[in-house]
């Protein structure tokens, strides 16, 4: 089985209170104000989000 493919877009990380980069918001495929915990290995967005950020298709921007 193919690993679904997603179009991400406004990709940031989000800082916790430790200020350790605890979750990735980003549009996915339209839908707005989406974010995955990081990591979150087996989660499908998740996944195809660090398999783009590798291909290097996609950056993650900085939390504020």
């Amino acid at each position: 089985m193919e690993a679904e493919t997603f179009t991400f877009t406004n990709v940031k990380y989000v800082r916790g209170q430790s200020g350790s980069q605890e979750a990735i918001t980003f549009t996915c495929d339209g839908v707005d104000n989406m974010s995955v915990a990081n990591p979150s290995v087996g989660n499908r967005h998740y996944d195809d989000l660090m398999k783009q950020v590798t291909a290097g298709t996609i950056t993650i921007a900085d939390a504020d």
